[in-house]
């Protein structure tokens, strides 16, 4: 319970909840409703949640997790099933953030789009990547107060976009963490890894994590891998070394969270430094 009283407090402490988003009967829930933001919650027995298109896991003690991606609309719809065949419909209040978009013109075209020889690799790779988020485990790891998974200065911010060329890229869903190659990347909570290659065209070097019910962490670009698929994890365990592997232009760890595929900022679970 300890444990989370302190996720609670340390998401509020990230974004307060909107007034209008009360939880329904026979649910609580602490969270941040803004774009990129994450909720935990635990209802009663009996109760079913479907946000949006998507059914809400949900663990035998009644705790539950979800959370918004970085364009979510203003509004999302949270159908509530009751044990006695009652139903209700929720929409819940997203708050939208401010994303830093750079325009860099006069790129040669290889450094804007992958030549067609790698394109196969990289549907390849993305198909495995996609199979790793999409494991939904009752473990609660995501629970515990995270810490940081590499030491260094902030490099780059969840939801900010580059414009290249005048085409518009996909936009940057991780924190990067400026760090010397070589220097220790470390398991910010508990969790089992799903996915560990020193290889992958984008990325280089990369693990990801579950941490239960959807929550996954992914590290990038990382110089060595020192964990494989299956193992489980400690926080604070270190699992590889920062890198500039993949397509990066300086040593860095590129840190992602996701609920499922919905892709959240790491940033808000952190505490400050």
């Amino acid at each position: 319970m300890m444990r989370w009283l302190a996720v609670a407090l340390m998401l509020l402490s990230g974004g307060a909840l909107a007034q209008a988003n009360q939880p329904p009967a026979g649910v609580s829930w602490q969270g941040d409703f803004s774009q990129g933001g994450l909720v935990i919650g635990v209802a009663q027995p009996g109760i079913a949640l479907k946000l949006g298109e998507r059914s809400v896991p949900m663990a035998k003690d009644g705790r539950f997790v979800f959370g918004f991606g970085r364009d979510e609309p203003a509004t999302v719809t949270l159908a509530v099933s009751h044990s006695g065949g009652q139903s209700e419909a929720r929409v819940l209040q997203i708050a939208p953030q401010k994303y830093d978009i750079q325009r860099i013109d006069g790129l040669p075209p290889a450094q804007v789009t992958p030549p067609p020889a790698v394109l196969e690799r990289i549907k390849r790779e993305n198909a495995q990547i996609a199979v790793a988020r999409q494991r939904n485990t009752p473990r609660q790891d995501f629970l515990q107060t995270w810490i940081w998974p590499a030491k260094g200065p902030v490099s780059g911010v969840y939801g900010s976009q580059r414009i290249l060329n005048g085409e518009p890229r996909t936009p940057h869903f991780g924190l990067d963490i400026a760090a010397p190659t070589g220097s220790p990347v470390m398991a910010p909570v508990d969790g089992e890894v799903t996915l560990a290659e020193k290889d992958i065209y984008f990325t280089g070097g990369t693990i990801i994590i579950d941490h239960g019910m959807g929550i996954n962490s992914a590290y990038s670009h990382l110089q060595s891998v020192t964990v494989k698929v299956g193992q489980r994890v400690k926080q604070g365990q270190q699992i590889g070394t920062v890198g500039a592997t993949g397509r990066a232009t300086g040593p860095h760890l590129d840190w992602r969270l996701n609920w499922f595929d919905v892709r959240l900022d790491p940033q808000r679970l952190l505490p400050k430094e």
